[in-house]
Order: structure tokens, then sequence, then C-alpha cells
């Protein structure tokens, strides 16, 4: 190619493209210039960056419904930009990735090795191995030694006879077949909800020990292959003793007097960033790679969450927001899928896909069948930890950039990895539907449980916010001591895109603490103390934690899968605005308003939505001042299921010697009535039968309520609209801590509403409960909102034997 054309010389062999380019400048004025800004690097950079994202959100959306991992979309974006399919055109050489600026790329690629493999390093918790058990150790090694031995024989056989053939390159390729990628695979048992079956489990705990064999092989492999392998080995080997021995203990000892004496600030993140550079540049002098000196950056930080937090609130969006899709582009550009198709027969392409695929497969169905797993869960492991990621790709860029993997070898890896990610998780959804063990439940409801029973509560948070509101609730709701109170409390997060919230699963299932790894500080462990100081100061209350790390579209699943698996009667869920400085009721995630809905849908039991206005607060400041409070609640009763089901989680309440319940049953007068069924006369004996069971409930109540030691009243008020319904609730005054009262979804209008859905703005808490716990309502209590389990034929659950599932939640 002539420089006058494209400004460029290029030599091109079969594993080398040198590019020499011109630059022209015929101004010696700085500050004005001829030639056009756009043939310098940040403007390529920029429109390569935004061309990069833009494809590869776009394919993840596409690639969505098909159950495809995130990684696919990384690897097919970066392959389009290569010269297998837009990088030979004209177009793209000229305006989008030219030549010269692919060293550009190409270092800022490098760049997001570096701090990935620290983040890697930095959630990489290795007391796991230790608790990991003999099956998950017995699956990762099996997983490891059968793929390590077919890569070395499938290299050799497919490639020996090519003229670039490189026998170091059949080390990168074992390595790469080994490895089976944790934040990839928690998210695809998270999308098939099998995180907490026994499967996912095992294959969470294999996938640690599998993640860090791969590695420690890829460490050795950079090393030996070093010119001066006995010095590469010696000093890489000396800066990690060094990184263990004392540059941990001088980290560990700057936290803890940074702990003392003062907050984390920007500068000290600003030192530990800078601290990667440094320990990667020492490594890279060493011989070896600087992905090494970040690795082992990042293992040896302080397990303190408030350092943990910081660092990954700097540096984790940037990394895999913009640095690691620059990674898939020199991924891709590296990648000749023509060229590698030209020069390998089918028959070869595919005998290594086939092969690499079923490699860990067989390997981790045969252990499998050891421990007398089911023969479709042993496939199922086996196709779960041939999970790959981000670590596979740098292992086969890394035998790229020694030149141990030409432009025949390097693609055909690629490809493999492709084809490995596309297949398992379609596979598994299609395929592999989990065996659950039944048992009956005929308690789905509060109302249909008998009063000496034991209650089952499936409690959720989402964060610290939510915890004191939540034992206050549930502390109220341990009716009499004597009744046995269980208690299943559960701290939802996000599944991201990081390792630390799917590593949650796996210390709840190894209840891994002490030295192991210090959870002191975070967040999950702050909920489970919470919880496990209300069971020590309360008699007959049995209280289960465990953490559900779940996508919000999909989180009501989890949460309605743990209330059937423990046979609750009523999941409790906090509102999604919570209580501000000034007293009214602020916007929080949004999304807790669709999970929110969803489990109001799904839930085969009665659920509750907590509107949290201090009564947390109130509670426990009351009984530091006074001891023993008497703590006022109010039942407002319509009538109808939900309402009935208020009545009966109130009644319960009363049983606590430190309530006063009082119940205000609003009836609607005669001639609002009258109106109300004008000309819907097939409606009557619909309304003249619920307003019986109404009456019923009623009078149960009051007869049963006289004749035990609890503290209610019950009052009955006749109204005609909706406006009069709120009129009379503000003239019952301000003394009451927590309102109850039913949804009153799925019933007839009736005229004591009247008027107040016109103004409702969250449907989620019926008529009544939306006005209540509205910014501008003038009375300032919590808010308890039920909804009844209604089940499917339309009966209540008294005739319902409908059966659940034990055993699948990881409790501590």
């Amino acid at each position: 190619m002539s420089a006058s054309e494209d400004h460029y010389e290029i030599r091109k062999t079969n594993d080398v493209l040198e590019a020499c380019y011109y630059t022209k400048n015929t101004s010696s004025n700085p500050l004005w210039r001829n030639e056009s800004a756009l043939n310098t690097s940040l403007p390529f950079l920029l429109t390569q960056l935004f061309v990069v994202l833009f494809v590869d959100r776009l394919l993840m959306l596409i690639l969505k419904p098909l159950h495809q991992p995130r990684i696919v979309a990384h690897i097919i974006c970066g392959v389009l930009f290569g010269p297998t399919v837009f990088g030979e055109t004209q177009f793209s050489k000229k305006y989008i990735i030219p030549h010269k600026t692919t060293m550009v790329v190409e270092t800022f690629a490098n760049l997001a090795q570096v701090y990935y493999m620290f983040l890697v390093g930095l959630e990489m918790d290795f007391s796991l191995i230790l608790h990991s058990g003999t099956q998950a150790l017995s699956v990762a090694i099996a997983g490891i030694l059968f793929p390590l031995l077919l890569g070395f024989g499938l290299y050799f056989i497919v490639l020996n006879n090519s003229e670039e053939f490189d026998s170091r390159g059949s080390m990168f390729w074992a390595i790469a077949l080994t490895s089976t990628n944790f934040p990839d695979l928690a998210r695809i048992l998270a999308d098939l909800k099998l995180l907490r079956s026994n499967i996912g489990r095992i294959a969470m705990s294999s996938a640690i020990i599998s993640d860090l064999c791969s590695w420690l092989l890829l460490v050795v492999a950079i090393s030996i292959f070093n010119e001066n392998k006995y010095g590469t080995v010696i000093s890489t080997g000396v800066f990690i003793l060094i990184c263990i021995y004392a540059l941990r203990p001088t980290l560990s000892w700057l936290n803890n007097q940074t702990s003392r004496g003062e907050n984390v600030t920007e500068t000290h993140v600003w030192f530990i960033l800078a601290g990667i550079v440094i320990c990667g540049f020492i490594t890279d002098g060493c011989g070896s790679h600087s992905i090494v000196g970040a690795f082992m950056f990042g293992v040896i930080m302080p397990q303190e969450d408030i350092i943990r937090s910081k660092i990954l609130e700097k540096l984790d969006d940037f990394v895999t927001g913009i640095l690691l899709p620059l990674f898939f582009l020199t991924n891709g550009l590296r990648s000749d899928m023509g060229f590698m198709l030209a020069e390998t027969s089918w028959t070869m392409v595919l005998l290594v896909i086939v092969l690499s695929c079923a490699a860990k497969v067989v390997s981790v169905f045969f252990v499998s069948l050891r421990y007398n797993m089911p023969t479709q869960e042993g496939l199922a492991l086996g196709l779960l930890m041939n999970t790959k990621g981000v670590l596979a790709l740098i292992i086969v860029n890394t035998g790229r950039n020694i030149k141990a993997l030409n432009n025949q070898s390097f693609p055909l890896m690629i490809l493999t990895l492709l084809i490995m990610s596309c297949l398992i998780e379609p596979i598994i959804a299609f395929a592999y539907k989990p065996t659950r063990n039944i048992i009956e439940h005929k308690n789905r409801t509060i109302q249909r449980t008998e009063p000496d029973s034991e209650f089952r509560i499936l409690a959720c948070v989402h964060s610290m916010r939510n915890v004191m509101g939540t034992l206050s609730l549930l502390d109220l709701s341990h009716g009499t001591k004597k009744t046995p109170f269980s208690i299943f409390a559960i701290h939802l997060l996000e599944l991201s895109e990081r390792a630390s919230t799917a590593m949650l699963i796996v210390h709840d299932e190894y209840k891994v603490g002490g030295n192991g790894y210090s959870r002191e500080k975070t967040e999950t462990s702050q909920v489970i103390r919470a919880f496990e100081n209300f069971e020590k100061i309360n008699n007959a209350v049995t209280v289960q934690t465990m953490t559900v790390v779940s996508p919000y579209t999909t989180m009501h699943m989890d949460i309605c899968s743990l209330a059937d698996d423990k046979c609750v009667n009523l999941i409790i869920i906090p509102f999604h605005k919570q209580l501000k400085a000034d007293g009214s009721m602020g916007n929080s995630n949004s999304n807790f308003v669709d999970v929110n809905h969803n489990v109001l849908m799904n839930a085969s039991c009665s659920v509750g939505i907590l509107v949290d206005r201090g009564i947390g607060s109130k509670h426990f400041d009351s009984q530091i001042i006074s001891g023993k409070p008497t703590r006022q609640i109010a039942m407002l009763y319509i009538g109808g299921p939900d309402d009935r089901e208020a009545l009966a989680y109130a009644w319960r309440m009363a049983g606590n010697l430190n309530v006063s319940l009082t119940v205000a049953r609003f009836l609607p007068g005669k001639d609002a009535v009258k109106l109300n069924l004008e000309n819907n006369n097939d409606i009557v004996k619909d309304v003249d039968r619920e307003k019986q069971v109404d009456d019923e409930y009623i009078e149960e109540f009051k007869l049963k309520s006289m004749n035990n030691n609890s503290i209610t009243t019950y009052i009955e008020k006749v109204v005609n609209s909706g406006e009069e319904t709120i009129a009379a609730i503000r003239a019952m005054g301000d003394v009451y801590d927590l309102y109850v009262t039913g949804r009153r979804q799925g019933v007839l209008k009736s005229p004591v509403t009247s008027g107040l859905s016109d103004w409702g703005r969250c449907p989620e808490l019926g008529p009544i409960g939306d006005t209540l716990g509205s910014s501008n309502f003038a009375l300032h209590a919590s808010v308890l909102v039920v909804q009844q389990y209604i089940s499917t034929d339309g009966t209540e659950t008294s005739q319902d034997s409908s059966a659940c599932s034990l055993g699948i939640g990881i409790m501590k």
C-alpha cells in the first residue's frame, strides 16, 4: 500500500502487521494548525469508545431474551470490529480504527487488565477454599486436570503442522480451558434461579477454586516463558512473599491507624490506585506480567468494607464501563476468523470445539456420580463449570502478547470460548428442572392459622434503614410469649457484575467467619447481627437469616420461592419510599416498586407492606425511657378478605402485653349503600354474603377478645364517602404508633372509600393505605397494609391443601 493513498507503509506476514504512518505539520504556530484535529489519537479513541459501547449494549439487549451471558455480547462486539467483519473495510480503517490508533487502544486495554485483576484479587477470598468441602474440591480438581491435559493434546493435534507453530501456545490453550469465571457463573445461576440450589452452591464453590488455580497456572506460564525464566520465577516469587509478609501487615497497620483516628479520604483511595500501577510495574520489570502485581496488591488489601466500598466506588464503573470495552475491542482486532478458517479444516475446528466443551462436562459428571448426584444434576453441573469470562480472555491474550499464540491458534480459541459461553445457559434452562422436596402446607394465611400454632414470617429488608422498623413490627407481632414464632430474615441485594455480592451466598453456605473473612463492617453482617440480637432478647423466637442475591426483575421469584420453602404465613416487605428528615416520605430506589408489585401478584401466602414512619425509633426510644411502654395500634376495618387478614394480624399483636389495640369498623350509611347498588342488583347477593362473613368474624373477635387479658377497643363509625372516612380517622387522634389495614384488592368498591383511589399514587397500598402513607396526611404513624392469599380456585386457604418445599434456602 502506498503512503500517498492512506499515509501508511504496511508490511504484513502471517503473524505480524507493521504499519508506519506519516504526519504532516505545515504550520509552525502551535495555536493554529492546518491538519485536521481528527487525525490525533484522542478523537479516534472517543469515537471507538462510543461505537463499541453502543454496539455492546445493543447486543446485550438482543441476546438477553436468548439466555445469553454478557460475555457473549462482549466477544461478538469485538469480533465485529475486527478483521473478521468490519475491520478490513476502508471506512473502518479511515474513520474508526486506523492502524495508527491500535497502540493507544491496546495501552488502555492493558490498563483494563491491570485494574480488573486488582478487583479480582480484592474480591478473592482464599478462606472459602478451606471450607468448600470435599465434593466442591473434587469437582474443581476434576474440572482442572482433564481440560488441562486435553488442551495440551488438542493444540499439538490441530496446530502441529502450522508454519507458525509455537509449542508454548499449548500452555495458554490448556489454562484457558481450566478456568470457570465466578461472576458470570453467579449471574447465570441467578437468571436460572439456581443460586441457592445444591448444584448452585457446589458450582460457585468449585468456581472459586478453579479461578484461583487458573490464575496460578497463568503466573507460572508467564514466568517460565521469559528468556531469563529462572530470574523471573525467583524475582516474582520474592515479590509475592514481600507482599504477603511485609506489605500486607503494613497495609493492615495503616488501616488500623486510619480507623482509629480519621475517615478514609480521597487521598487514601488515590494512593491505593497508584499502588496498583506501581505493583504492576514491579512485576513487569521482574519479567512477569503487570497483572500479577495488580492481582497481588488486591489480595493483600485489608478486607474492611469501608476501604473496599471506597475503592469499588471509584474504580469499578470506570473499569467495567470504560476500560474493559476497549479490551474486548482489542480482543476482536486480534481475531481474524477468516484467516483461521482458511488455514484450519472444518473437521479440526469442530473437533476442538466439541472436545473443549465436553472436557469439563465429562470429568465433572463422573465425579458427581461418585457423590451419588442424579444424572441430570451431574450434567448440569458440568455445563456450569464450563462458564468462561474475562479471565479466559486475559489468558489467551497474554499468550498472544508473547506470540505464543498466532493468527490461527488465537482466533480458534476465541471461537471455542464464544460457543461454550453461548450453549451453557440455554441448554440448562431448557433441559434442567431442579427437584424439590414437597411437604403439606395448609396455613398460607394468618386468619386460618390456629392462635397457639407456630407463626412463620418472611421478613425482607433492602438495607439497614429498613431493619429497625421491621424489627419493631416483629416485636409487636410476637403476641403471646408461649407461642412459637419463626422469622426468616432475608437481606435483598441486587446481583451486580462484581463477584462480591454472589460471594455472600457461599459465605452463607459455609458460615465463614473468624480470621478467614472480615464482615464486621459490611451491611449484610449488620443486618444479620441485628436479627440475631433480636432472637437473643426474645423468648420462643427463632430467627434464621440469609442473603438473597438476584436481579431486581426476578427478585420476587426468590422471595416467593423462599416463602414456599419455609411454609410461611406472611411475607413482610418494606415500602419503596423512606422517611426523610423533615418527616415527609422521600423516593427511594424505583426498582423496589416493581419488586413489591410482583411479590403481591405472585406470592402464595399473605403479604404485608410496611410504610415505616419511625416506628422503630419510637419503639426503642420509648423502651429506654419507660421500660415497658404500651404501644397504640389502630386496625381500620372496612370489609373483605384483606381486612379480615389484617384484623387477624392485629388480633395476634393484641396478645402482646405492651400493645393496646383499637379496631375501628367503618360502615356505609343506608343512603350510600342504596346509591352504590343502584342498577347493580346482580351483585347485591355478593355484597350481602361478604357482609355476613365480615359480621361473623367481627363478632368472633369481640367475643374472644373480651375473654383474655388483651387491651382492645372496638368502635364503629358510619360514613358515606371516602372523605368522611379520612375525617373519622383524623378524629381518632394522633395517638397511634401503627395503623393496620387491608389492601382491598379485588373486592367490590365501597362507598366508604369512594373518591380515594382518584388521587392515589401507590396502588399497592390500596385506597386507605395510600392515603395514610402519603406525605400530606396529617397523622404521622407507620402503616401496615395486608393482602390475604386467595387460592387460584377463588376459595380461601382454609380448604387449600397446597404443598410447599423445604431445604433450598441456606440459613445462618
